[in-house]
């Protein structure tokens, strides 16, 4: 097998060194026939967007003129009508890649840089009469600490320079354009550099006549009223999208025959569990591309993809989010499909507030697959059911709950083991130390409603005991039983001698009277009178066999009897 070279982004590179490379270069044709102005392609990270942006340049820009040698053998070059066109064009590659800054100060600054440096390797077009006295002080003027006004134009600025330079329109490449955003978002500056982005983008890509195509690639689908509110010439393709289905990403039939090659035919029911389940357009089996290449490289079944980059907005969003958002991840976790209705478009500023916007950075970042596709609802919205998309993302799942419960001095085993042995004591211990860790982040105090919302926390509990119990229980919550609906339910799975358990949640109100102790009381009553163990005993669990346990929750105070 050819050497497996891990993170090599450069198309010339890859070729020059005859490293292992699944062929995309059909994406070359594909593009270039569809005639699209400007072309916007997300897909998750780490699925080739910088590797196909490399190739796209290194076929048609004018500094790679007659390297047939990067193209000899590959399906492009089968073709005589784009052979033609190899090396034929100025090509501006820019990448916001390594924008990810704490601030809009540094942000602008880090864009700036970049910029500069692209300019740094045309500074050659100072030689000559090309550029007038004004053009010339434009072009020295581009430094990282140029004015915003300045940097908006200035890709335009070289892109009418290259252009009369070469007699040709230019072709620009712009990657990872939705990284600064992200970050924006996170870090709580995202209204000054979506105006900021959008001067850039619409100075670059809208009407501009030294243009001859434009690609953008990212994870995200920003909605077109927070940067491109006026590109009416950008063509979007998302995952969703029939598009491009196999540019990113390998297919089955490409992993399964270099599986073949290498003499691992017997692996690849586990290939197809751990890094199978993408789905993009119609086009389902596509596996993640990082991932199979780090396999082929150790042999080893791991959750690399998980572990290339923060996982920190997502693990935020559903942290934090509703009780509906936690009561889906149950659904997820358990191996289930949740029913939504959204739009891909992502507004960031709503990612907090707006119903059903979790799952569209989910879907677009990768965490989720599309299992079906309902028509439109007519509001912009389509209905999609959804799943985890293999393994390795619910293994990041896993890890990510479970660390919201693991605090310095305590993991969440410990609660999970006294649970199990019934120790009061040990629960009452593990709970509260937990709880004065975690409490916050699920919002168990006062909502902007002034109202609490005690369930973001009750749900989260759910999903940290789906983490560690889930080989040994169905775990269920918020369904009828009996004359009610209980909190949680813990049915032993067949083969295990356990005792069922019923968990049922309540705030004490001081208003109320009594104490937290009351509470608990109050919480067993109701698993008596509403006979919350219907269900179990249906199924044939004998009453001794059930245990019940009631949650009185006082602020940051637990108290469990």
């Amino acid at each position: 097998m050819k050497t497996v070279s891990i993170g090599k982004q450069d198309f010339a590179s890859l070729r020059e060194n005859d490293c292992f490379y699944i062929d995309k270069t059909d994406f070359i044709r594909e593009w270039w026939n569809a005639m699209d102005d400007v072309t916007l392609i997300t897909r998750p990270r780490r699925f080739g967007k910088t590797l196909n942006m490399s190739m796209i340049e290194c076929f048609f820009s004018n500094r790679h003129a007659g390297r047939a040698d990067l193209f000899e053998g590959l399906e492009v070059w089968d073709r005589e009508d784009f052979r033609k066109l190899q090396g034929t064009y100025p090509v501006i590659f820019l990448s916001f890649a390594d924008v990810k800054s704490t601030s809009y100060s540094e942000a602008c600054a880090r864009i700036k840089q970049n910029i500069s440096e692209l300019y740094n390797a045309y500074d050659f077009l100072l030689d000559g009469n090309l550029l007038n006295d004004n053009e010339r002080r434009q072009f020295q003027a581009v430094t990282p600490s140029m004015s915003n006004p300045e940097a908006e134009v200035s890709v335009r600025c070289l892109m009418n320079y290259l252009s009369r330079r070469y007699e040709k329109k230019v072709i620009v490449l712009l990657d990872e354009y939705d990284t600064p955003l992200q970050e924006a978002y996170i870090r709580g500056y995202w209204d000054e550099l979506a105006a900021f982005g959008r001067g850039l983008f619409n100075a670059t890509f809208k009407t501009n006549p030294y243009l001859e195509r434009g690609l953008m690639t990212g994870i995200t689908r920003v909605s077109r009223e927070s940067i491109f509110s006026d590109l009416n010439n950008l063509k979007i393709v998302t995952t969703t999208s029939a598009e491009y289905a196999t540019a990113f990403g390998f297919t089955e039939d490409e992993v399964f025959h270099v599986l073949d090659s290498e003499g691992l035919s017997g692996k690849k029911a586990d290939v197809r569990a751990w890094y199978d389940g993408f789905t993009f357009g119609g086009h389902t089996g596509i596996y993640n591309p990082w991932s199979v290449t780090n396999f082929l490289d150790t042999g080893k079944l791991e959750a690399y993809w998980a572990k290339t980059s923060s996982n920190a907005l997502v693990a935020g969003l559903i942290q934090t989010g509703s009780a509906d958002v936690k009561k889906q991840m149950e659904i997820l976790l358990s191996g289930g499909c949740i029913q939504v209705s959204m739009d891909e478009q992502i507004v960031f500023e709503q990612l907090g507030r707006k119903k059903n916007a979790v799952w569209s950075l989910l879907l677009a970042g990768g965490y989720l697959r599309v299992a079906e596709t309902n028509s439109g609802n007519g509001c912009g919205c389509r209905d999609y059911r959804l799943a985890l998309t293999n393994r390795e993302v619910h293994i990041m799942f896993e890890d990510m709950i479970h660390d919201w419960f693991t605090t310095p001095d305590v993991d969440s085993g410990d609660f999970v083991r006294a649970l199990l042995a019934g120790d009061i004591k040990a629960m009452n211990y593990y709970m509260n130390r937990v709880a004065l860790e975690s409490f916050s982040y699920f919002d168990t105090g006062r909502h902007l409603s002034g109202t609490a919302e005690p369930e973001r926390f009750y749900h989260g509990f759910v999903l940290g005991l789906m983490v560690d119990l889930k080989g040994l229980y169905t775990i269920t919550s918020n369904r009828e039983s009996g004359f009610g609906r209980y909190d949680v339910m813990l049915e032993p799975k067949a083969g295990e001698k356990l005792d069922a358990i019923i968990i049922e949640f309540k705030v004490h109100d001081p208003e109320d009277g009594g104490n937290l102790s009351d509470t608990v009381a109050a919480a067993l009553r109701q698993i008596e009178e509403k006979q919350y163990d219907a269900a179990l005993l249906a199924r044939g669990i004998a009453p001794e066999k059930i245990r019940h346990y009631g949650f009185a929750f006082q602020g940051k105070q637990v108290l469990i009897g």
